[in-house]
């Protein structure tokens, strides 16, 4: 292989989810300089090991990359965080404000605030799933992928996180309970 040509391949190719890849990060890290320190770790295993990539479709890749470099970080720096929690109820929709009057669009900074702060509320392993989902609108089948799990575990996380983010939203203390199987679970149960 041609080095040259894997670099301007890996620019080409990866480069371009740098966005989605430190939006990951933040979300997880919940710091921004953390964030660009655990995607830069993630960037430099992404062009290590960029020759078992297949194909042009590396946003999925890199998001599993960072996913993991994330969870390492997280298990090294604040392992207390890992302890994650969990509820059994489903998702209702929080509607935005209509209109572009200024009392309306003060309205939805308000409401971006509070969900910033809900999802930040949220456990990492539930906060992850939101996040490629609604944020960066990845299928069920790419998180899946990306977090390593089964598929009814994405969408059973996504219900319990989306019915966390609500019960906060709404001023409500969610029902949490332990999600079995997330990196962290042991240091918990041993404590």
């Amino acid at each position: 292989m041609d080095p040259a040509a894997d670099r301007v391949r890996f620019e080409r190719v990866v480069l371009p989810h740098l966005d989605a890849a430190y939006n990951l990060a933040r979300w997880l890290t919940r710091d921004d300089h953390d964030a660009r320190d655990v995607v830069q770790e993630a960037l430099l295993r992404a062009l290590r090991y960029f020759h078992g990539l297949r194909g042009d479709n590396a946003r999925p890749w890199l998001l599993q990359i960072v996913r993991h470099t994330c969870w390492s970080w997280l298990e090294q720096n604040r392992p207390a965080e890992l302890v994650p929690l969990d509820d059994d109820e489903n998702w209702r929709e929080v509607q935005a404000p209509a209109g572009d009057e200024p009392q309306a669009q003060a309205a939805r900074k308000a409401d971006r605030a509070r969900m910033d702060w809900a999802l930040g509320c949220l456990p990492p392993a539930y906060r992850e799933v939101i996040v490629l989902r609604e944020l960066e609108d990845l299928s069920y089948k790419d998180i899946a992928r990306i977090a390593d799990l089964p598929l009814g575990t994405v969408m059973s996380r996504l219900a319990r996180g989306r019915e966390q983010l609500r019960r906060l939203l709404e001023g409500q203390r969610p029902q949490l309970q332990a999600v079995p199987g997330t990196p962290g679970k042991e240091a918990a149960d041993a404590g």
